[in-house]
């Protein structure tokens, strides 16, 4: 099976600012669950930079048999976090891709202040777009055709 799960955005400080559900296979997770998830997930990563030998990024993946987890830090320390399917490729480059809808509809929305929750419709609207186009073709290159060409 393939497909995308969730999108979670992390801010520096570990608080949740974003979530949406990308597929009406994704569980079910109330207010709670999402804030829970988010700052557990934030500590686990701060934990992993921590306890490596080497100088390290903290997480970028985890996975399990049923379920894929990729993480993708901005220079500023916000974390967007997708999960998806275990046959699903591509999740990093669809994450860059969703970065770049941040910078667009988030980061230049005059309203929105750093490290408050995102409440843009434009910027959701564009991920649902994404998701949608790369749920139809099946991969990111035609995904990123729809993106690249939007209006």
């Amino acid at each position: 099976d393939m497909g995308f799960l969730q999108l979670m955005v992390i801010n520096k400080s570990g608080g949740l600012v974003y979530n949406q559900n990308l597929s009406p296979q994704a569980p079910e997770l109330n207010d709670n669950d999402w804030l829970r998830i988010g700052s557990t997930f934030h500590s686990l990563h701060a934990i992993a930079t921590q306890i490596a030998p080497l100088a390290s990024s903290g997480i970028e993946k985890l996975e399990t048999e049923t379920v894929r987890l990729q993480c993708f830090q901005t220079l500023t320390g916000i974390k967007f976090i997708i999960t998806a399917d275990t046959g699903t490729p591509s999740l990093d480059v669809v994450l860059r891709m969703i970065y770049e809808l941040y910078s667009d509809y988030v980061l230049k929305n005059p309203f929105y202040e750093l490290e408050m929750p995102i409440r843009c419709a434009q910027f959701t609207t564009h991920v649902t777009n994404l998701i949608q186009s790369y749920h139809q073709t099946g991969t990111a290159q035609n995904a990123r055709h729809e993106f690249h060409t939007r209006g």
